[in-house]
């Protein structure tokens, strides 16, 4: 059996490495347009490689995923997270849960996950092909003929698991080029947005404390609520709390003359009469004392200045002065702390929304309902996670699920 994995990232190496350790005789092509494998692996989690998440409760799991949760559920089961720790941990590996649930190698160094499948495609019949990109995939009956740049005869092959990515981090290779596959091979696209991307706001004043970072933080557009770390940035903010709201409001339309209004709790945990108490408690006990300074007891400086100038307070008042009205103002300002978005961050996009429909893709299978012998896996198909490592971990699933159920469907045929 000839096989074709078309993009070496995390699905495809995945894929690859699932074929030759359950069929030895497989012959497995593993084509990769970049000049190494796995690049936007390595550099995923600032380079130490988030490679899964530290949660083990699969529905809990699902919730993380705005798009193809459902889908997922299976592959999902079939190798889940622990699954995936204890896969590399077996391959030299390990693996470390840090205190917010995220799990990296411990060498925090995103090229040895990827050393783990160059290793065994050394050891088992693979081929990789670096430098080589497809330009075009034909089924007829035998198979796939697959036309690669600079290769003067077609590769033919049996099946092929198509796994090229989305088109986020381009610079990885990430162009979008397996959607053209896809949609010759008799699949359709859904609508394409970035995801997981940082925001720029209408107010300049988040350039004054840029680098301020919070631990946990409410965000609310609409109805949408999503909580974490928030940093204020030069352009506006960004943070795990802001990439899971671009994920939710991934398909909404922004822009200078349409803003999106986002409001911003950095005191999510205290109720708006306990942070009023507590405001009106430290003016009480420092009535000498000018405003901005007994706010810095709340807030960093750089922030308080900010409150007393967007309420239009005085901050060299003494607080003695302050009435109750103005703390109100304050804390009002404080629990919902109104943000304009009015851009994402071109480019710095870490997934993308939407891909190969998925009511086209066998969920227990991976395999095209429209082009039998074609199977998809990771970021092409419209299936986005939140940041925490579960779009490594989708890609992880779909890759293993694709590799087990393409050899199991050759061994049945055989």
């Amino acid at each position: 059996m000839k096989i074709a994995v078309i993009g070496g990232g995390a699905a495809g190496l995945m894929a690859a490495a699932t074929i030759v350790e359950a069929d030895s005789e497989a012959e497995v092509f593993l084509i990769e347009k970049n000049e190494e494998l796995g690049k936007k692996v390595i550099i995923s989690g600032g380079g130490r490689c988030n490679l899964t998440t530290g949660f083990d409760d699969i529905k809990q799991i699902l919730t993380k995923y705005p798009r193809g949760g459902k889908f997922l559920t299976k592959a999902m089961y079939a190798f889940p997270p622990k699954a995936v720790r204890n896969w590399f941990e077996a391959h030299g590996v390990t693996v470390k849960i840090e205190g917010d649930m995220r799990a990296f190698p411990v060498s925090d160094d995103g090229q040895d996950v990827v050393g783990v499948f160059e290793k065994s495609f050394k050891k088992g019949n693979v081929k990789v092909m670096i430098n080589s990109a497809v330009e075009e995939i034909k089924k007829d009956k035998k198979g796939f003929s697959i036309k690669i740049k600079k290769r003067l005869k077609p590769l033919t092959v049996d099946k092929v698991i198509l796994t090229t990515g989305g088109q986020a981090y381009r610079q990885t290779g990430s162009t979008g080029d397996g959607y053209t596959f896809a949609v010759e091979l008799g699949h359709s696209i859904t609508p394409l947005a970035p995801s997981l991307s940082a925001f720029h706001t209408k107010e300049s004043w988040t350039a004054d404390v840029a680098g301020l970072s919070f631990k946990k933080v409410e965000l609310n557009i609409g109805k949408r609520t999503t909580v974490g770390p928030v940093m204020f940035t030069h352009k506006g903010v960004t943070g795990p709390a802001v990439f899971a709201m671009s994920s939710l409001i991934a398909f909404e339309e922004l822009s200078t003359t349409n803003p999106i209004l986002l409001t911003m709790d950095i005191f999510p945990d205290l109720k708006i009469d306990k942070l009023n108490a507590k405001l009106s408690l430290l003016l009480h006990n420092n009535p000498k004392k000018n405003l901005s300074s007994v706010l810095s007891l709340l807030v960093p400086k750089s922030l308080a200045m900010i409150v007393c100038d967007e309420v239009k307070i005085d901050f060299a008042k003494n607080a003695g002065q302050v009435s109750k009205k103005e703390v109100e103002v304050m804390v009002e300002w404080m629990k919902k702390t109104p943000l304009h978005i009015i851009a994402r961050s071109a480019g710095e996009e870490f997934v993308t929304a939407g891909g190969v429909d998925l009511n086209e893709i066998n969920p227990s299978t991976m395999e095209s309902k429209k082009c039998p012998g074609l199977y998809l896996a990771g970021e092409i198909l419209d299936i986005d996670g939140f940041t925490g490592g579960f779009n490594l971990q989708s890609a992880w699933a779909t890759g293993r699920l694709a590799g087990t159920n393409l050899v199991l469907s050759h061994s049945t045929q055989s």
